[in-house]
């Protein structure tokens, strides 16, 4: 459903650590993405270009920002009607 909305390409980013090297509007528009579950963190962590660490999605707890069950929530949403997107 991510390249259907056109989610993808921030989730490839996100998964690449490219999100957190880009401009600041890139990375801020990755945090969205992670906040409503449109995109989750990827399996290994990343570190920003200051040092920050971004963690795995593993390493979150269930349910919250960037993991997979805030993922599935957010596109349950999608799919049942619940959370309106344009195509």
């Amino acid at each position: 459903m991510q390249k259907s909305y056109g989610y993808d390409h921030m989730q490839s980013m996100i998964d690449s650590g490219m999100a957190w090297r880009m401009e600041g509007a890139i990375g801020r528009q990755a945090m969205s993405t992670l906040e409503c579950g449109a995109c989750m963190l990827p399996k290994h962590a990343h570190y920003g270009p200051y040092g920050n660490r971004v963690p795995s999605r593993d390493e979150l707890k269930k349910g919250t920002k960037g993991t997979f069950q805030n993922a599935v929530r957010f596109w349950t949403g999608v799919k049942e009607g619940n959370i309106f997107l344009e195509l």
